[in-house]
């Protein structure tokens, strides 16, 4: 069996200019990065084909550690969709590298449904984690300055600066440092670390600006810390958007690739699902549904997580109207919440698939809770058995969901295109309404009860000291009407990893807040939340390598 990277290392790629002429974009449009990858202008969004093309989010049940294939799914409806007759393009976020590296591997998709080049997607791509970090770390530089300045000196309390420094990378080295040392000419010694570029906030910022000049005011608002005299600082009173902004002139545009089988793929910006928003750009998203009939996008991890935010933050915040919902789900992972451990993902048993069925059950409830009529796709693996296929089509039938068997990691386009037929009935039947779950005017404690009552089934939620005095903070900036981008676990629908299925009886707890002023929302964390991973035992990094060729073995 070949590995993902062999059957992208075999793909017959065209140039770019071929994939955007089917997009009807000129090629004098294109700002071309090789003969495969190509940055688009913003001036190709059209907000009244934003409006009037149909937009597609793929989410997934509560994920086993190893993921349930999204993006491959994702990717493969793409193909399935113009299988059909059916113009579509797939929206997607890019791969950090200190997954690739770590032990997640790369972010393009598996197996025959991938979008290519695989290799230069997965490493550097066009630039834009590296603008971001610059752009990050050339505040840092900014804030570190002004603390030592004399004459221009804002008196910033080196003691409450939240700003961390990025690297894309897994580094755990890195979380706690001190800088400074070395006497007076190396600055001024305080408490610092080092989050990974995807966990930066003006990678969120990207993600949810609309414009140039809306990111330039999203990076003036970045909360640096307070003065001396409590006053807060803000990245703008450092006059630090104009350069940030200018690092981030071509990272802003989204990317255009194609999927192996020669359709569309843009992709552009990857903030965490745990942490952050965890969905591509809204300027992608525009510019896949201007461009496009059709656009298939995905959130990260389970639905309580990515598809939360998609729908409660970035779809408000850019006047996005998702049509329907995909739930990725897999028989493996529905026998991993039935009670199986890790050595028995494999191993069928209906009994299990049937005790599991309850996490599958609250995400499609979930979602019609947000006026989205999802379909089911069932993303096939060689373990499955038909017992178990036939128990979960029954049990969504029951629930008035249609579900459908997913190939598209072996059979690509062919693979889906009942999929694609499914998703395109429930679009045309009309039943999805996409309405938010909460008013953003409401107080900061009533919107976390209500995604944790509705969405995670909590009977409440408990507020630490920290995070009562926390709010109390925001209120006093004026940030209490932002959105709440939940920070907890994706391994259960509770704070707690270990509650698996649909978990019942529980509380969960908010121990304090960060705020991403410049990206527009709050971050409630539950449990400890980690920004800067660390390597594996065995990295995936020391299985890679580059011959004399330039051909690239043990990227996945």
């Amino acid at each position: 069996m070949k590995t993902d990277l062999e059957i992208a290392q075999s793909a017959q790629m065209q140039h770019i200019s071929k994939i955007a002429a089917k997009l009807n974009i000129d090629e004098d449009d294109l700002e071309l990065y090789g003969k495969y990858k190509a940055k688009l202008p913003l001036n190709l969004i059209d907000e009244d084909k934003v409006k009037s093309n149909k937009l597609i989010l793929v989410t997934a049940l509560t994920p086993t550690p190893a993921g349930e294939g999204k993006t491959t799914v994702s990717i493969g409806l793409t193909e399935g969709l113009n299988k059909i007759g059916k113009q579509a393009t797939a929206v997607l976020r890019e791969p950090s590298l200190g997954p690739v590296f770590g032990i997640k591997g790369g972010a393009a998709g598996g197996g025959y449904s991938q979008v290519v080049p695989m290799e230069d997607i997965n490493l550097h791509f066009t630039g834009d984690f590296s603008a971001i970090e610059k752009a990050n770390n050339l505040l840092s530089a900014l804030i570190d300055n002004n603390i030592q300045s004399r004459s221009r000196s804002l008196n910033i309390d080196p003691r409450t600066v939240v700003w961390k420094r990025v690297i894309d990378m897994n580094d755990r080295a890195l979380r706690d440092i001190t800088i400074g040392l070395g006497g007076t000419a190396n600055g001024i010694p305080r408490q610092d670390g080092f989050n990974i570029t995807a966990a930066s906030e003006v990678m969120a910022i990207l993600c949810m600006a609309t414009s140039l000049d809306d990111l330039k005011e999203r990076l003036g608002n970045i909360f640096v810390g307070f003065t001396f005299d409590k006053k807060p600082v803000y990245a703008r009173d450092l006059n630090a958007q104009g350069p940030m902004a200018l690092l981030l002139k071509d990272a802003i545009k989204p990317n255009l690739v194609q999927t192996l089988e020669g359709n569309p793929a843009i992709i552009h910006g990857g903030p965490f699902a745990n942490i952050a928003q965890g969905t591509n750009t809204i300027l992608a998203t525009k510019m896949g549904l201007s461009l496009s009939d059709y656009v298939v996008t995905e959130a990260g991890f389970g639905a309580d997580l990515g598809a939360e935010k998609f729908l409660n933050i970035k779809s408000v915040a850019g006047d996005l109207s998702p049509d329907t919902m995909v739930i990725v789900a897999t028989i493996r992972a529905l026998r991993h919440h039935g009670g199986a451990v890790k050595e028995e993902y494999d191993m069928p048993s209906k009994a299990r698939v049937e005790a599991g069925f309850a996490n599958l059950e609250k995400h499609i409830e979930n979602a019609l809770k947000f006026g989205l009529k999802p379909v089911v796709a069932i993303n096939n693996f060689v373990s499955d058995s038909e017992e178990e296929i036939a128990l979960v089509k029954c049990r969504c039938k029951e629930m008035g969901v249609k579900a459908v068997v997913s190939q598209g990691w072996g059979l690509g386009g062919d693979g889906t295109m009942e999929l694609a037929q499914a998703v395109v009935e429930a679009i045309e039947q009309g039943e999805s309404q996409f309405r938010p779950l909460y008013n953003y005017q409401s107080p900061v404690i009533e919107k976390i009860e209500t995604i944790a009552r509705e969405i995670y089934g909590a009977d409440g939620v408990d507020f630490s000291k920290q995070a009562l005095a926390d709010i109390k903070k925001i209120e006093s900036l004026g940030l209490d009407k932002l959105p709440v981008c939940m920070a907890k676990t994706q391994k259960s629908f509770s704070d707690n990893d270990k509650l698996i299925g649909r978990p019942s009886g529980f509380n969960v707890t908010v121990r304090e807040f960060e705020f991403a002023a410049g990206a527009g929302f709050l971050i409630p964390i539950l449990g400890k939340m980690m920004r800067m991973p660390g390597l594996p035992a065995v990295p995936a990094a020391e299985g890679m390598d580059i011959n004399t060729e330039g051909v690239i073995t043990g990227l996945s």
